[in-house]
């Protein structure tokens, strides 16, 4: 008897179109498992680049839209059973929440980029729908799809450290250590425009990463911090560099460092979280190693695709050991998640959590908490408490 393979979900994008970094690798990761085709969409902001997006990536006409109100109203008119299984939002921040609002409302399947929103409020409100709606929303915090954060994630949660006491994250790039926003850029240009990226620059475009993986790793709630953000490039609106303190529930302490003008830097992402019994580090320009250091031992470095990993992070890898894996799989891996809890709704039935493993909607509305009550404390130049969601 031979296995009968799903049929393919349909998706629309909203934004990523010809030019749009991000949008390319959202694409490719969710063609890698062969689970889901892209049928329709309204690849900008501006009609005529939208509609030649559309057509540059073999878009029928019905289906390439000038807007994502086009888009909507069209998925519409649609039977049922005939629209579209999820639409993917890579759109800068500022239009996250109307385009997510609507089509969530509207009972669609949604995945999401980050930052979420532009504020606390919004994200409640979304938070709300997605409740109302039932539906499935996801939000692409890639990094907590590769395998060895996974792994670090089994080792933490398991008490392979014993209890945190420190936990220190670190986002280092060094692409915005000039005004490169003043050069056309475009990616630097709406990064650094309040109106834009909203109330923060560094803190939101990478720090909510940073923050997103200490929370995914650990476990552990922030219940205060105080950061100290800088706009160290004269003439910038937003923060290009953040360094903040946290205090843990359970008394674990941590820092968080989300800088842009570290001149020469890449994408230097890394995780350091260390216990009673001994300190795990991840870095992301490494990502398929896991060291391990042991109180009462040798330092263990852990590789991925190893049998002896948890199981999460063995379903996280794709090809044997030593071939390295990376960027386009991490996101490949949350639409996965993403992927299987639609198939099992659609089934009548709940997702594995194995299978289901994807940052939701309540992630990313702790994200944008963590960044509004950060600038707060930037701005007051103190302790705040941190109330993660709407009520606690």
């Amino acid at each position: 008897m031979t296995d009968v393979l799903p049929t393919r979900l349909r998706y629309a994008m909203v934004g990523g179109g010809h030019g749009a970094f991000i949008g390319a690798v959202h694409r490719h990761a969710i063609a890698l498992d062969g689970q889901a085709e892209l049928v329709a969409g309204a690849l900008s902001s501006t009609p005529e680049k939208a509609l030649a997006s559309g057509r540059a990536l073999g878009l029928s006409d019905a289906d390439n839209h000038p807007s994502w109100q086009a888009l909507l109203e069209a998925e519409l008119e649609r039977p049922t059973e005939a629209r579209v299984d999820a639409v993917v939002i890579v759109t800068p921040t500022d239009s996250h929440f109307p385009v997510a609002q609507a089509f969530t409302e509207a009972g669609f399947n949604v995945v999401c980029d980050k930052p979420l929103v532009h504020t606390g409020a919004q994200a409640d409100t979304l938070i709300e729908t997605v409740e109302a709606s039932g539906t499935v929303f996801g939000v692409t915090y890639n990094y907590t799809g590769y395998p060895m954060v996974r792994q670090a994630r089994e080792m933490v949660r398991s008490g392979a450290l014993g209890a945190i006491r420190k936990v220190v994250v670190e986002y280092n790039q060094g692409w915005l250590a000039s005004a490169l926003e003043r050069t056309g850029n475009k990616q630097a240009a709406w990064r650094t425009d309040p109106a834009r990226s909203g109330i923060a620059g560094a803190l939101g475009d990478i720090g909510s990463h940073a923050e997103n993986l200490v929370s995914t790793v650990t476990g552990l709630a922030i219940e205060e911090l105080v950061a100290d953000l800088s706009a160290l490039v004269p003439g910038r609106a937003l923060d290009d560099d953040a360094s903040i303190l946290l205090r843990f529930a359970g008394g674990a302490r941590g820092v968080l460092v989300a800088s842009q003008i570290n001149a020469g830097l890449e994408n230097d992402l890394r995780l350091r979280v260390s216990g009673e019994l001994g300190t795990l580090e991840w870095r992301q320009e490494e990502p398929n190693r896991l060291v391990h250091y042991h109180q009462d031992g040798p330092m263990q470095i852990l590789t991925r695709a190893s049998p002896w990993l948890c199981e999460s992070a063995r379903r996280a890898g794709r090809i044997p050991p030593g071939h390295p894996e990376g960027f386009i799989e991490a996101f490949a891996n949350i639409y996965r998640g993403v992927f299987a809890d639609i198939r099992a709704r659609q089934a009548g039935r709940v997702a594995d959590p194995l299978d289901a493993d994807y940052p939701t909607v309540v992630d990313g509305a702790r994200g944008v908490r963590f960044i509004e009550c950060a600038v707060a404390s930037s701005v007051q130049h103190r302790w705040l408490r941190f109330e993660g969601l709407k009520g606690g």
